[in-house]
């Protein structure tokens, strides 16, 4: 737990794995209901592989700017010059906000962003907004439930949901609230001032709490992104669609095998590994899609 700000009540909670020598780790970023902990699957599958990654959860902030310049500093006191994000729902809008605010010295190297949106309004919540803060903390959960998916699922799918019901419950209004203001809070995400940063857009053919809409529009924003679609995957597909997820996020990094912006130990590259996986991943879709 990592305190950064003058304000001792805001406590950055994070996992380090992986090898400290490596300057450009990825960063997860959880969605509102998330705690640091929902990304374990990716934690333990990409430090076998040899990356540094960093799963965050947040203190509370009530607004974008603020949120920005706390994570700046807690940058600069992990030493970290420049990191890739991978950014869940709120992680991912929260992750572009600060590629954005970073845009005159550049802080993050890539984005990965997962059921994430570019645009606040699409809630249709900005004027309950300001209200969040005064809701009791179960009409706060009572909100954010409403957004998971219901009805028949696979075990996997009922799993990843039942563990996001319980790391829910391990909120508490503060946090709770401050999440959905900063979900809801009018804001959008400029582009032009992130236009070079190398993006990949995961998303999910199946229900989730993002519509139609919002996935178009982040296909707008960033027109050369690369895109990693799932078939299924809900809400949560890092946690019930792990070993999908965990291969797009190594094809993404890959680009930056080789460079000082490598997220990975340099003894454990293996180009041939990596392309026997690709060729899996491809024709278990061909073989879904038949």
């Amino acid at each position: 737990q990592i305190i950064v700000d003058d304000d001792d009540s805001k406590v950055w909670s994070l996992y380090d794995a992986g090898p400290r020598s490596i300057r450009c780790p990825l960063i997860f970023l959880p969605p509102v209901s998330g705690t640091a902990d929902v990304f374990f699957q990716q934690i333990l599958a990409l430090t076998g592989w040899g990356y540094r990654v960093i799963a965050l959860q947040y203190p509370v902030y009530w607004d974008h700017l603020e949120f920005c310049d706390g994570f700046r500093k807690l940058l600069d006191h992990l030493q970290l010059d420049k990191v890739h994000l991978f950014g869940a729902s709120l992680g991912g809008f929260l992750a572009q906000k600060f590629a954005e605010y970073t845009h005159k010295s550049p802080r993050v190297q890539s984005l990965i962003l997962c059921n994430s949106f570019s645009d606040t309004s699409i809630f249709n919540q900005t004027w309950t907004a300001n209200s969040f803060w005064l809701m009791p903390a179960f009409m706060l959960k009572k909100i954010v439930l409403g957004n998971f998916a219901s009805g028949p699922l696979d075990p996997e799918m009922a799993d990843g949901i039942d563990f996001m019901v319980d790391r829910l419950e391990s909120l508490c209004q503060s946090e709770l609230a401050s999440r959905l203001t900063l979900n809801c809070q009018n804001s959008y995400v400029e582009p032009h001032k992130i236009r070079d940063i190398p993006v990949t857009i995961m998303d999910v053919f199946d229900q989730s709490a993002l519509s139609t809409e919002a996935k178009e529009e982040m296909y707008k924003l960033y027109p050369s992104a690369r895109r990693a679609h799932l078939k299924t995957g809900g809400n949560f597909p890092y946690l019930c669609r792990s070993a999908e997820v965990n291969l797009y996020i190594q094809i993404h990094l890959l680009q930056f095998h080789g460079t000082r912006y490598a997220a990975i130990d340099p003894s454990m590259v293996s180009a041939e590994e990596l392309e026997v996986q690709k060729i899996s991943l491809h024709t278990s879709h061909e073989q879904e899609e038949q």
